[in-house]
């Protein structure tokens, strides 16, 4: 920790704090974040603080600071104290903290200690609902991460499914297409939730129904086969074209904010699949996050972007490097 940040506090509570964050840890299943929020009082914890502590012990991965320092700001709480060490530790199969190690083993773990001080909340329906919240923040970020290789890899799938029959798309733009899919897996889209799709034909019209067992990441947690509810609700004549064989991609953004990385509203992928006779049988869905390197690429450099850069300089009749250009 900067030494700048723990100017006036008491260092028998810093000592309480790392005690009492440390008999927290003593057993944590494999797997399994251990949360808590808390007023810390003398009698009851051994330390004290004028603020409410948010406790985490959690295997270590991306995106865990930012994503609960994100959660604590939308509940509107200021931070004024984060303590994070990301240390070796050594436990027995039923989780029980034997050892950490001053250097790390083959056999160690690596898991991050979390320790925030944010605005002190005395309701403790508040205290409640806030650790439910962090809970859901820790499992869609472990949801992610522990995905992202099979998204990465449905991405790659759904390259090989996107093959509209001729005369559909040109040949150049369905390689743009596929070059631009390439690219986003190229570290520039952050992974966090992917959903296989399926055209079925129902009385009402084409509809969308997500396979059962098809979601990844933030969202492996619906595992039931369902309609796509914003499909369902287009009127019948749209829904029937936007399943026609053109178009086979759909870039926007998705109608909630991510609780992962960074809150901002999500991106949306839409890769449409083929059949072996060319028609239009489901669609993989891919939600995530453009990461920093895609926003700061040349547009002459993304693909698909690429081609409207080009297309605008020759209508412009400008010189490309002139000025105005």
């Amino acid at each position: 920790v900067p030494p700048a940040d723990l100017l006036g506090l008491d260092p028998l509570d810093l000592y309480g704090a790392a005690l009492a964050h440390l008999r927290f840890a003593a057993t944590r299943p494999s797997a399994t974040p251990l949360l808590r929020v808390y007023n810390p009082e003398i009698d009851r914890h051994g330390w004290q603080s004028t603020h409410t502590i948010v406790e985490i012990v959690n295997d270590d991965m991306p995106f865990l600071v930012d994503s609960v320092s994100m959660e604590l700001a939308r509940h509107g709480l200021a931070v004024h104290l984060t303590v994070h060490p990301v240390v070796p530790v050594r436990r027995d199969p039923v989780g029980r903290l034997l050892e950490i190690p001053a250097d790390r083993g083959p056999e160690d773990a690596l898991e991050s200690f979390m320790h925030v001080q944010v605005d002190r909340l005395s309701d403790p329906a508040r205290l409640a609902a806030l650790g439910t919240d962090l809970l859901r923040i820790l499992g869609d970020v472990r949801a992610a991460v522990r995905d992202f290789q099979a998204m990465r890899e449905r991405l790659f799938r759904a390259i090989e499914e996107c093959r509209p029959p001729a005369g559909a798309v040109s040949e150049e733009e369905l390689a743009e297409i596929h070059a631009f899919l390439r690219w986003l897996a190229d570290d520039h889209f952050v992974f966090l939730g992917a959903a296989s799709y399926r055209l079925v034909r129902e009385g009402d019209g084409p509809q969308l129904l997500r396979e059962a067992e098809s979601g990844l990441g933030i969202l492996a947690r619906h595992r039931e086969a369902a309609r796509s509810a914003s499909f369902g609700a287009l009127p019948a004549a749209l829904r029937a074209a936007a399943m026609a064989a053109t178009s086979p991609l759909t870039l926007t953004k998705a109608n909630s904010r991510s609780t992962v990385h960074r809150a901002a509203w999500l991106d949306f992928v839409g890769v449409k699949r083929y059949g072996a006779a060319g028609e239009v049988v489901g669609e993989q869905r891919f939600l995530g996050l453009y990461t920093s390197g895609a926003y700061n690429r040349r547009p002459w450099e993304i693909p698909l972007v690429r081609r409207r850069h080009d297309q605008i300089m020759e209508r412009s009749g400008l010189a490309p490097g002139s000025h105005s250009g």
